[in-house]
């Protein structure tokens, strides 16, 4: 199975966000911004919204991380895969960016919008999960940091799964719904709802910008 042609949708506003179950907020002493899977071939399906939005909500909450310190990762699926790591992806994806790259050789870059800086950690996906045969959980530990905001694509995938295993690793996982995009306005509002209901918080761009740009208490570790 190739990835779907995506139709242009609207992203939801603040007041259509599900009600959640936690008072979490994220802390500037304690977050770091996780941006999943923003490469080529994976926004390629989409025929306009809500990439543009998605992106530039992304870029400045990564530029905000940044400027405060707060970490900030991605996830960047390999171009060329042994079909012993891809495992039972293939069986529902195919062979994913390994079908294109000869076509695109930059088909697994980080679009240019969103290019690492260098303070960035750069994690080698290869599931669902970002957690998953990476060194995340170990990086988040050793920098002091227990909340995670998640942007990227897609959401009912990788963006929940990883939120899920955050909140397994007590890892306060914050979906930021209007940096987030998936195959269709359904299936991103699932993903907002199964999130609020079941392991952490959806908020929007401005209100973690509002939360991370908040003056650091002092004697914080940062």
């Amino acid at each position: 199975m190739s990835l779907p042609e995506i139709r242009p949708y609207p992203l939801p506003g603040a007041a259509e966000l599900p009600a959640g179950r936690v008072g979490w907020r994220p802390d500037p002493a304690r977050a770091a911004l996780l941006v999943h899977d923003m490469q080529r071939y994976f926004l390629a399906p989409y025929a306009g919204a809500p990439v543009p939005e998605v992106t530039a909500n992304t870029a400045r909450l990564a530029g905000t991380a940044r400027e405060r310190g707060i970490p900030v990762f991605y996830t960047a699926q390999p171009g060329r895969q042994d079909p012993a790591d891809r495992g039972l992806l293939t069986e529902f994806w195919g062979d994913g960016i390994g079908a294109v790259i000869d076509a695109d050789p930059r088909a697994a870059d980080i679009v240019d919008a969103l290019a690492p800086a260098g303070s960035d950690t750069v994690l080698t996906k290869w599931r669902y999960s970002a957690f998953q045969r990476s060194t995340f959980a170990e990086q988040l530990a050793a920098l002091g940091r227990d909340q995670l905001l998640i942007t990227g694509v897609y959401a009912h995938i990788g963006c929940q799964t990883t939120a899920v295993e955050a909140f397994m690793r007590d890892v306060q996982p914050f979906l930021v719904a209007d940096a987030v995009a998936d195959f269709s306005r359904g299936h991103h509002d699932r993903t907002c709802a199964y999130v609020a209901q079941r392991c952490g918080v959806v908020t929007t761009t401005a209100d973690a910008l509002a939360a991370l740009s908040a003056p650091t208490p002092a004697g914080a570790v940062r």
